[in-house]
């Protein structure tokens, strides 16, 4: 009864943090950051502990790995564009997990983070299942690297579409790239309100951000722990 109660609960202060957003399209009121905020209130404000609640937002969370494969959709539609410029993108790409991981190093070093936080900020750039798998190959905690992870989508979600503005950037396949990349999931679903061509573009960037990762971490985690 309590899992079904915490289900119900989630999607239905998700759908009421989404319509927020459709009215006041704002950055800080996305549902990826209000939602959270809400549950967590309510947990704290009820007395209701975290294990109960999770016995039913686990079932959610579980649907996360599926969900990703509707991201295939936009990627079909425009993959002549993607095979086109393919070498751009993997440059692209296999440059921007580079500079996501060792970027984590040096902030991780700078505020003087023990190992285990080090290397559950690493997998931060990627999507949150994939995210997770890779900090436990590497030694990290899988629930901090989900946190991380959420924080980089929301980050990205509000940064993104300022610097595209800001450097007047109108090709759409940079603008796919630049948010799949950036903020993954989170993204993706804002390329997707720029247009079909940018979602396919951040669709791409962020199956290719978890491949290279999944490549790249195992290799630059040594370097970074020196």
């Amino acid at each position: 009864m309590i899992a079904f109660i915490c289900i119900l609960l989630t999607v239905l202060v998700y759908l009421l943090s989404k319509q927020l957003y459709k009215k006041i399209r704002f950055a800080l009121l996305s549902p990826l950051l209000i939602a959270p905020c809400i549950l967590s209130s309510m947990l704290v404000g009820f007395h209701i502990d975290y294990s109960d609640y999770d016995s039913g937002g686990r079932w959610l969370s579980n649907m996360l790995q599926p969900a990703v494969v509707g991201f295939a959709i936009p990627l079909y539609k425009f993959r002549k564009v993607m095979k086109k410029y393919a070498k751009i993108i993997a440059i692209s790409m296999s440059s921007g997990v580079t500079i996501a991981i060792l970027s984590s190093g040096v902030f991780s070093h700078l505020v003087k983070l023990n190992d285990n936080y080090l290397l559950s900020l690493l997998p931060r750039s990627i999507t949150t299942p994939i995210a997770m798998a890779v900090s436990v190959d590497i030694g990290g905690m899988p629930t901090m690297t989900a946190i991380f992870v959420i924080v980089t989508g929301i980050t990205g979600l509000i940064l993104g579409p300022m610097i595209i503005r800001s450097l007047h950037i109108r090709e759409k396949l940079a603008k796919g790239l630049l948010l799949g990349m950036g903020a993954h999931g989170a993204g993706t679903s804002k390329a997707l309100e720029f247009g079909s061509e940018e979602g396919a573009a951040a669709s791409l960037a962020m199956v290719l951000a978890a491949i290279f990762t999944l490549v790249f971490a195992p290799i630059l985690t040594p370097l970074i722990l020196l």
